[in-house]
């Protein structure tokens, strides 16, 4: 028979056991996680591609159908952020870019950065890699793009906001650079976590993401 020390072992290593299993999974700020959905190419374009638009006369379709053209205060406010640095966007500017981009294609790429850092990981580099080979496609090549930086609710505001803008600015570069696109047509902003995608569950790691919005089709923009 086991002593009465052995049993009193045994039921402390089950204790400890029990209670490492249920810690969070992760303790990174403002999140990082091991968990990262690379997304293809060709998904990225079906996203950010206009929608078709709508023919006048039921069954009756004549040569491309585009989305309509953005109206003259989203194309207003494109022009004037154009080339601006993330950092001199005011508060009013990011939440103007917020709306005008709120019914234009869009998709949200869980691409993660090293810890405490706008460096982009090693196993996020295929999704922006796709997103490089998506933005230089014939279908979206030469549109006007938001690039927007979101972080979960880990960490203050003013610190989130900051890594918000430079994980984009981060994102922005490596397009710039890896792929000649060109650095006007990419609108960098930073969300910090002013904008939950799950705010049921604040730390989850769908609030950590970059946002890239087609804001004026490759048609539209050239008018």
């Amino acid at each position: 028979m086991r002593s009465a020390a052995n049993w009193l072992t045994a039921i402390l290593s089950i204790i400890t056991v029990g209670a490492a299993l249920s810690l969070p999974t992760s303790a990174a700020y403002a999140g990082d996680d091991g968990n990262s959905k690379n997304v293809t190419e060709d998904e990225i374009v079906r996203a950010l591609a206009p929608a078709p638009k709508k023919p006048l006369t039921r069954g009756l379709s004549i040569g491309p159908q585009t989305a309509p053209a953005p109206s003259a205060t989203d194309s207003k406010l494109i022009q004037s952020v154009r080339g601006r640095s993330t950092r001199s966007l005011s508060s009013t500017e990011r939440e103007e870019i917020a709306l005008a981009a709120k019914d234009k294609p869009n998709i949200d790429l869980e691409i993660t950065f090293d810890y405490n850092s706008a460096n982009i990981s090693a196993k996020s580099l295929p999704s922006v890699q796709a997103l490089g080979r998506a933005l230089t496609s014939p279908d979206l090549k030469g549109s006007t793009f938001v690039v927007a930086g979101h972080t979960d609710a880990a960490g203050g505001e003013a610190y989130n906001q900051d890594l918000s803008e430079r994980r984009a600015d981060s994102i922005k570069r490596y397009l710039v650079e890896k792929y000649s696109i060109s650095a006007t047509d990419l609108v960098t902003v930073g969300y910090g976590k002013s904008k939950l995608k799950d705010p049921n569950q604040p730390l989850a790691e769908a609030n950590r993401r970059v946002q890239v919005v087609n804001m004026e089709n490759k048609t539209t923009a050239s008018k």
